[in-house]
């Protein structure tokens, strides 16, 4: 017999609730496979290439692709026995275990906690209590892969002392003004909206209004900074505060918005009286007055039903892989400025959300992609595939990127192992931070936006990295690279250091045979010098070239002779572009 719809209904409900009652939820929703997901990234960016009539480059070889996803996901060049690994290997899955090896690697950690340490608060902003405590943070947050959604509301509800809790430094650095940086920062980096321009007036291209930065903002005026960052740390609260802010026109007149989130709704808050008791409020059924502004504001942010938080993770990470991401720039999404590729857009955001907000399978999933692993070499239907001349991107072929310079320093000290020349890791690492604070440069913005890429030259880096450091690395010093290479028998530090001597009388026997083979195999010690510093081997023409150079030149140092090769290749264009 049939139910009627109300009985139906009835019982469908009864159901749900005895299911609750017993345990039984309903199925929690999850990212389809990850062989599914990446199908679906190259259907929708090959079909644009067939829409544009766009042939893609070739495949990049393992070297370009190992140079490649190291600096982007590891921050610097991969290391020759990591490089040297996956070319030998003959695994059908090489690449995705080279990946994995790199999102396991401890740089993974300090390259993400850098760059998010350089979005949130810049390279020399220290007013919020202290990079360093931030740094750590970070830190900690990269090592436990923390959901992306978690991440960001600690961020944005963060109470407490600086030396405690490093993550209060964010919203810390940026509450002048009457927190209008805190503002504007909190809607670009999080959720992908350049709100700042309507903080005097409504936006020119699209129907945000001022009163929505205003609204935005009024969930910060309860937040207060004590302390000095330079004397002990700060301390944030998150207090109290009226729910409505005053705000001026453009055309001089006054007017009030409430708080409210940017895309309308509205406050679950009204403005609390701390002269009420709680229980008082518990009894009228208010509790949600006892929600903080922060906490208010950072629900609405990771609320699972918005999509801004994951598209623009999404659009972030695949820029950062890429150069370039959906948009331009990745977090200035609107109307305004549409995707390249909304269906693709959309569908990873989606993805990314039902996955936990697992930043290191986001990685995974582009890293595999077809368009991620092209070569940089264009063809004669993809030359018009130019973002950077202000073209939409289609991913035909990998597009260039200039080193950071955190990606320049490190690669310099894996391609010279200057760190291990008479260094000790915490000198090197101090080193690291006094020689990134000379390439900051401020640019003024609400944000304080800074550089990311290294304008310089090689020498001029070498020089300010510690002239004697270098010197002694690139003077073949006691544990550099080109030591090791100019005393290996095989050109192969690696094949040498695997049949290192066990006793004194074989070590007196290996020195001998490493003097002698000072100047034995120079070209295969050239070619060791391709692959560490440019991930290559060299072509035929570059090793006679080379070859003949330091043949001739009748070096009585094998050193200078090996010295000259690698100064001239650390000096090439091709070592400070990642392609």
């Amino acid at each position: 017999m049939l139910m009627s719809g109300s009985h139906r209904f009835a019982g469908m409900a009864a159901a749900l609730v005895i299911a609750t009652f017993i345990g039984v939820m309903p199925p929690v929703v999850q990212a389809d496979s990850d062989s599914e997901i990446i199908r679906k990234i190259n259907e929708h960016i090959r079909q644009g290439w067939e829409d544009n009539e766009v042939t893609p480059s070739e495949t990049a070889d393992d070297a370009e692709f190992a140079r490649r996803a190291s600096l982007d996901i590891v921050g610097r060049i991969p290391t020759y026995a990591e490089l040297t690994e996956l070319l030998e290997s003959e695994s059908r899955d090489k690449r995705g275990r080279f990946v994995d090896q790199l999102l396991d690697n401890p740089d993974y950690i300090r390259n993400s906690a850098g760059i998010w340490g350089n979005l949130l608060v810049g390279r020399s902003n220290n007013r919020g209590g202290g990079r360093d405590s931030l740094d750590r943070w970070l830190r900690n947050a990269f090592y436990t892969n923390i959901p992306y959604d978690q991440f960001v509301k600690e961020l944005i509800v963060a109470e407490g002392s600086s030396d405690e809790n490093g993550a209060v430094v964010f919203l810390s650095s940026h509450l002048n003004e009457m927190a209008v940086p805190a503002t504007a920062i909190t809607a670009r980096l999080f959720l992908g909206r350049q709100l700042q321009c309507t903080q005097c007036h409504n936006h020119p291209f699209n129907d945000w209004q001022q009163s929505q930065f205003w609204g935005m903002n009024a969930f910060f005026r309860g937040t207060r900074r004590q302390g000095n960052a330079n004397r002990g740390g700060v301390t944030l609260t998150d207090n109290p505060a009226a729910a409505m802010v005053d705000f001026e026109k453009r055309n001089g007149t006054m007017q009030a918005a409430k708080r409210q989130f940017f895309d309308g709704d509205g406050t679950q808050v009204a403005a609390l009286d701390v002269t009420v008791d709680i229980l008082e409020l518990k009894a009228r059924g208010q509790k949600q007055a006892l929600i903080k502004p922060r906490e208010e504001l950072a629900n609405y942010i990771i609320d699972p039903d918005k999509p801004y938080l994951a598209e623009t993770q999404v659009n972030r990470v695949w820029g950062n892989l890429f150069g370039y991401g959906f948009t331009r720039p990745v977090d200035d999404i609107g109307p305004h400025n549409p995707s390249s590729h909304p269906e693709l857009l959309e569908y990873l955001a989606r993805q990314f959300r039902e996955s936990g907000y697992d930043n290191k399978r986001l990685i995974r999933w582009i890293a595999a992609s077809d368009a991620y692993n092209l070569t940089s070499r264009f063809n004669d239907t993809n030359l018009d595939d130019n973002p950077g001349a202000g073209e939409i991107p289609l991913f035909s072929h990998m597009y260039l990127k200039q080193f950071r310079a955190e990606q320049l320093y490190d690669s310099l000290l894996i391609a010279t192992a200057a760190d291990e020349a008479n260094r000790t890791s915490d000198q090197a690492e101090a080193q690291r931070a006094t020689w990134l604070r000379q390439f900051v440069q401020t640019f003024g913005t609400d944000e304080n936006d800074e550089s990311t890429s290294f304008n310089g030259t090689i020498p001029q880096a070498l020089l300010l990295m510690n002239g004697q450091l270098m010197n002694n690395a690139l003077g073949g010093g006691d544990g550099s690279f080109l030591r090791k290479v100019v005393l290996s028998a095989t050109g192969r530090p690696d094949v040498d250091s695997k049949t290192a001597p066990k006793s004194a009388k074989q070590a007196r026997l290996e020195a001998i045979r490493a003097g002698r083979s000072r100047n034995q195999n120079a070209a295969a010690k050239i070619e060791t010098l391709f692959l560490v510093a440019l991930s290559r081997t060299p072509t035929a023409e570059e090793l006679d070239a080379f070859n003949n150079v330091y043949s001739t030149a009748g070096y009585k140092d094998p050193v200078v002779g090996l010295q000259d090769v690698f100064w001239s290749l650390l000096n090439s264009n091709e070592f400070v572009i990642n392609h």
